[in-house]
């Protein structure tokens, strides 16, 4: 892939976490109260049967059980430790905390794909750290221990799916959308029996709620988890994990705007170091030189 051509995916993989940056004020203004499994089922499964619908390509074979494993993962899981972490703990303090997902990736990748792990991947994971700590971080009271346990729970659901979506790739053939129907349907039927048996279906919605579950299934699904995985078939593992590093970046962002939350100068700090550990994560091309040399090499003769 050439450098312009790399630049363009990783800015358009990017703004899936940016969209997933709005999650948390989403949840705490829009969302009904304490129901995290009924905002993951609302965003998953409209969401992955409307793509099925259009598409009308359903998963065979072993990409039965590998659907199921990656909506679990990408999808279901992920997405109720994300609202269990947005319901009780602040939402910059969630982001810090799930911001440990691209070291977990380096040792996945490692481990399950073979990916080498460079000095400079070591280097951008403590800097992105850093950045998401200088952020996101209030020093104010403990933390939820529930709350806490979903955000590291949720990094590792999004690290190990990843991971995994990286490894198997996407059947010849099937298109991007209906490869992310599958997921997200998958996602949504794992968390509906325990929606309506454990928290029920509310007995009224309000304007609001309507507008942030529209919200979730259009832009937090829908297009959101396309561009996501578009970007993980092309891009490295690692270098798309960083790439989740924006979601903190935005959730700060809007509680700026929103909030009235205030903006310091160890949060401008944070955001050069996340945005350092970003372009330091993504792989390089190669070298004009080898290129060069290995174009201008003469064909091999035969006599």
């Amino acid at each position: 892939m050439s450098n312009g051509r790399h630049l363009r995916t990783s800015a358009v993989t990017a703004l899936a976490p940016a969209i997933w940056g709005s999650t948390y004020l989403v949840t705490t203004e829009w969302l009904p109260p304490d129901r995290p499994l009924l905002a993951t089922t609302v965003r998953a499964l409209p969401s992955g049967l409307f793509l099925l619908l259009i598409s009308r390509v359903l998963p065979k074979g072993e990409w039965v059980w590998r659907s199921l494993v990656l909506g679990t993962l990408n999808i279901g899981a992920f997405n109720l430790l994300l609202f269990v972490a947005a319901y009780r703990l602040p939402g910059g303090v969630a982001a810090m905390i799930m911001a440990v997902q691209p070291m977990i990736v380096l040792v996945l990748a490692a481990l399950i794909i073979g990916d080498r792990v460079r000095a400079s991947h070591v280097v951008a994971c403590a800097l992105g750290a850093a950045g998401v700590v200088l952020l996101v971080f209030q020093g104010s009271a403990a933390p939820d221990t529930v709350g806490v346990l979903a955000a590291l729970g949720g990094a590792a659901c999004m690290a190990t799916g990843i991971t995994f979506t990286k490894r198997w790739g996407r059947p010849e053939g099937v298109g991007l959308l209906p490869f992310t129907g599958w997921q997200l349907t998958a996602g949504g039927l794992v968390s509906l029996p325990f929606t309506l048996t454990v928290e029920g279906l509310p007995s009224s919605l309000t304007g609001g709620n309507v507008f942030g579950f529209a919200h979730l299934i259009v832009f937090g699904a829908v297009i959101s988890y396309a561009l996501w995985f578009r970007g993980i078939e092309k891009l490295p593992a690692l270098a798309v994990s960083f790439l989740a590093l924006g979601s903190p970046v935005v959730a700060t962002i809007l509680g700026i705007a929103f909030e009235d939350e205030s903006f310091s100068l160890l949060q401008t700090v944070g955001i050069l170091l996340i945005l350092a550990a970003v372009v330091l994560a993504q792989p390089r091309p190669p070298k004009r030189r080898d290129t060069e040399a290995r174009t201008s090499r003469p064909a091999p003769t035969h006599a």
